[in-house]
């Protein structure tokens, strides 16, 4: 092994929470942006893009998805800048569910050129999860997530059947609820201090069956920032049972993004 992959292989290791895919296939690299950051969301972790990771490699580009620890707001903000910087150039950053907290706030990087939020919660500055949900009636999937007792919270498998992806298959559904990550009940109280959508363009996905996030919030939140806006008749985890589709949307935006130049 010579130096400079025993540098590469150290900043991996660095990067634990990343979850990272290098496996082209494509030999036709996009014109303009290139790079795609995918951020997970509460109870999930990156494997949840593995179906739009595949459409997005096989089309040429280049993708990490981030593995969010969970455990604060602040460190997943930490995790997916980590993962910004590891792309060589223009990023267009895409996040599910809570990580639109996530990638507001990242997103404020140089390297990003736009946002994608896939039914995801879009915050105001000093805003925390439960103020941007606090307007509208809460979604039934709340009454399934439950604290343990450090404080981390987990959803049900009544809950992940029922609300969190009840239009995904059956095995699907099985590998959601023995592969999520119990989520700090800390970081629903923690505050957005910086809006990447004030100064980057940005797009929504709002999945009208949703039963995590109410769509009400995420049509209204898409109104706020002005977004190019699509709407799926699917559930919350719109990347997995609609994965085409979104990674469309998502190759637009990337498409967009160099048209706008």
């Amino acid at each position: 092994m010579d130096l400079k992959q025993m540098i590469a292989g150290g900043l991996l290791a660095a990067a634990g929470t990343l979850f990272v895919t290098t496996n082209v296939k494509s030999q036709t690299i996009p014109a303009g942006v290139k790079n795609i950051v995918l951020v997970h969301g509460a109870f999930a972790d990156g494997s949840s893009w593995a179906k739009v990771i595949t459409i997005l490699q096989d089309k040429g580009y280049r993708v990490i998805a981030v593995q969010n620890p969970l455990t604060s707001m602040d460190e997943d903000i930490a995790a997916t800048k980590r993962a910004i910087a590891l792309m060589d150039g223009p990023v267009l950053l895409v996040g599910h569910s809570y990580a639109g907290m996530v990638i507001t706030e990242a997103g404020v990087d140089n390297k990003v050129a736009g946002l994608v939020y896939v039914a995801a919660l879009i915050p105001d500055l000093g805003q925390s999860v439960v103020d941007v949900n606090a307007p509208f009636p809460p979604a039934p999937g709340g009454t399934e997530v439950h604290p343990d007792a450090a404080g981390f919270l987990s959803m049900t498998d009544k809950g992940i059947n029922e609300d969190f992806a009840p239009d995904a298959q059956v095995s699907e559904r099985k590998v959601i609820f023995a592969t999520q990550v119990p989520w700090a009940a800390t970081a629903t109280q923690q505050n957005v201090s910086k809006l990447a959508w004030k100064t980057k363009p940005s797009w929504v996905i709002i999945a009208t069956h949703d039963r995590m996030i109410n769509p009400e919030v995420e049509r209204a939140t898409a109104k706020m920032i002005n977004a190019k806006t699509m709407e799926l008749a699917t559930n919350h985890v719109a990347m997995v049972t609609e994965p085409k589709k979104v990674a469309s949307f998502i190759m637009e935006a990337a498409e967009a993004l160099v048209a706008s130049k």
